[in-house]
């Protein structure tokens, strides 16, 4: 009996050891959704006030100046909070405070360099790409220190702080943006500036909330100590970016910015989804390292397995929910006129997102491998999909043929983040198993 007893008590707390886990798991993803989702909520309202308010080809512009964005974001965490989180997640405070201060210091020379080379380059472009273009660059050191303080957050499981964060952001810019409607005040420039300023506001929340001020001095000594990971993450991040901007650049003089303006609205539609997409790819990372740690390799693959599935079959209920609803007047209600136009790029657009669920998941379980080479390939064959669609898709000269050609790169594209994992698996099963030197030979290859 009492060996009986014992193995009762065992069980018992195992199971409460786990139940604790599972909560604490989808306490931080949980936060990472809810973070998400209303940092997507300010930039829908954003894209809504202009696509209504100046029609296609201003949004086109505009469309290209917040491409142009998400490449300098990409690239600024490629450099700064990437490593962070692969390295740094759930480490100990003056630790985190450390590399806090050289992720933000890093962060803050990216938006601040970018942001001139903006400036230069708006002045040189015709209207209405000009005004967006010098509106953005105002704005880049802001944004891009209001995005690590997020990232740095999430590396301390702090995601409430986070969430606090993008909600004092979403007010300020929700509210600058109906004062421009109010006062018939809404372009490109004017609501650009907005997002700019109203983030370097929220900029200065995070120094409050982290108590730590950015470190510019020490990012040349956090380049060259991350720069294993920093260097594959910032070809990795601007591949990725950068064949998106590329491709609305493309698209743009080949079919025209109403074009480049009327797949943007197909993607806003999918806003919603994409909420729930990139708030837990945000954790993704730091979740797939826990179980990396507690599990091994092969519970790895699964997870990323499960969540990428997971998410393409909510992708599926979404895009059938837009079919279903969004033609009784929904549709023209959030994009106006465009709606005529945005229409049938729904159920593509929506393919592509399924497919795009499996790469989240796969590229967490790279990352949290710390495969940098393995993911960089990977990425580097999306981004070649992705552009080389958009070429054919511009060739023919409408938005319905770029979209259902992108579809089908982002199928061809999840294969490849699944035969990357895969390989990544086993080579870190085999640092496992192998001797010292062993495992040294088989790092490097990584």
């Amino acid at each position: 009996m009492p060996g009986g007893a014992s193995s009762i008590m065992i069980a018992r707390h195992l199971i409460l050891f786990r139940s604790e886990q599972i909560r604490a798991i989808a306490r931080r993803l949980g936060w990472g959704v809810s973070d998400q989702a209303i940092s997507s909520l300010s930039n829908f309202v954003m894209g809504v006030i202009v696509v209504r308010t100046l029609g296609d080809t201003s949004f086109g512009a505009f469309t290209v100046a917040f491409l142009t964005y998400s490449l300098i974001l990409n690239a600024s965490r490629g450099l700064s909070t990437d490593p962070l989180l692969v390295r740094y997640s759930g480490t100990d405070h003056p630790t985190w405070r450390r590399v806090v201060a050289c992720g933000s210091g890093t962060a803050l020379v990216v938006g601040s360099a970018a942001g001139v080379l903006s400036i230069a380059v708006g002045i040189l472009l015709p209207s209405p790409l000009n005004g967006a273009f010098i509106a953005l660059g105002i704005g880049l050191p802001g944004l891009m220190l209001q995005d690590s303080w997020r990232f740095s957050f999430f590396a301390a499981g702090r995601g409430s702080q986070a969430f606090l964060n993008d909600t004092f952001w979403t007010v300020l810019l929700i509210g600058g943006l109906l004062a421009l409607v109010a006062t018939g005040h809404v372009t490109v420039f004017n609501s650009l500036l907005v997002f700019g300023l109203t983030a370097t506001v929220a900029a200065l929340l995070g120094l409050a909330q982290t108590r730590v001020r950015p470190d510019m001095r020490a990012v040349r000594r956090w380049l060259v100590d991350h720069r294993s990971l920093g260097v594959r993450y910032l070809m990795e991040n601007t591949a990725s970016s950068g064949a998106t901007q590329l491709r609305a650049l493309i698209i743009g003089a080949l079919a025209g910015l109403a074009t480049v303006g009327q797949i943007q609205a197909g993607m806003m539609l999918l806003g919603p989804f994409l909420v729930v997409l990139m708030g837990l790819a945000q954790v993704a990372v730091p979740e797939a390292s826990h179980v990396l740690t507690r599990g091994g390799p092969r519970r790895l693959r699964r997870f990323t397995l499960l969540l990428g599935g997971a998410l393409a079959v909510g992708a599926v209920l979404w895009g059938a929910a837009m079919v279903l609803v969004l033609p009784h007047g929904l549709g023209e209600l959030l994009l106006g006129s465009t709606w005529s136009q945005t229409s049938p790029l729904v159920p593509p657009l929506t393919i592509q997102v399924i497919w795009a669920c499996f790469s989240v998941g796969f590229g967490a379980g790279l990352r949290a491998l710390g495969a940098s080479r393995l993911s960089l390939r990977a990425q580097l064959l999306t981004s070649t999909m992705y552009l080389s669609g958009g070429v054919i898709g511009g060739l023919i000269g409408t938005a319905l043929a770029v979209c259902w050609v992108a579809a089908g790169a982002a199928f061809v594209s999840a294969m490849g983040w699944g035969f990357a994992l895969r390989r990544g698996v086993r080579l870190h099963a085999s640092e496992l198993s192998a001797p010292p030197t062993g495992a040294l030979s088989a790092g490097a290859a990584r």
